[in-house]
């Protein structure tokens, strides 16, 4: 097993079913992503698929959204379901990364600001590497409390601002495909 694990975050179909879900970006996001998968499992890196569950609505288990997001394509290593911000909050991921001796975490998925920053800030706080791969992240443009319209790529950029050098090295997939171990500083 290598010593980094590629961690694929919401990439679920419950976003297909919100009202804020919309098309502009997927197509990008679905090739960057699968991208990142295929090289993943090509270089022997493990791949661990998220899920975010909810007792109602589309990320409910029972809503039968609570699959991977067509067209994706995606054999993990592990699965694991959680019901927070951060993938390592009560879900035995990071009981897992310790088992197999990872260090350093590459994280993509759906929603750059949210779940994907959360996972890494925590992720940076435990002390494990960690490359966030902007370009394999979804997100959907949000207004804020003065009624301005953020766009997705202005929340992207916001993102990278705030975890770059801090918590995370910022990385293009081929950047993370590349150099994998590449550890950054504290």
């Amino acid at each position: 097993m290598s010593a980094t694990a590629l961690i694929v975050i919401d990439a679920q179909e419950s976003f297909r079913h919100r009202p804020f879900f919309t098309e502009e970006g997927l197509a990008a996001y679905v090739d960057r992503q699968q991208a990142l998968i295929d090289g993943a499992r090509a270089n022997g890196t493990p791949v661990v698929q998220i899920f975010h569950v909810a007792d109602s609505g589309a990320f409910a288990e029972a809503s039968g959204f609570v699959t991977t997001l067509a067209p994706l394509r995606i054999e993990p290593d592990a699965v694991f379901r959680k019901r927070r911000h951060s993938a390592l909050v009560g879900t035995g991921l990071d009981v897992w990364l310790a088992a197999n001796d990872i260090r350093h975490l590459i994280i993509s998925g759906i929603r750059t600001e949210q779940c994907c920053e959360t996972t890494a800030r925590h992720a940076s706080d435990l002390g494990y590497a960690v490359s966030f791969v902007s370009e394999a992240t979804l997100t959907f443009p949000m207004t804020d409390a003065a009624g301005r319209l953020w766009s997705a790529a202005e929340i992207r950029s916001r993102t990278e601002l705030v975890l770059s050098g801090r918590f995370a090295r910022i990385a293009t997939v081929a950047e993370a495909l590349a150099d994998p171990k590449e550890e950054i500083a504290a």
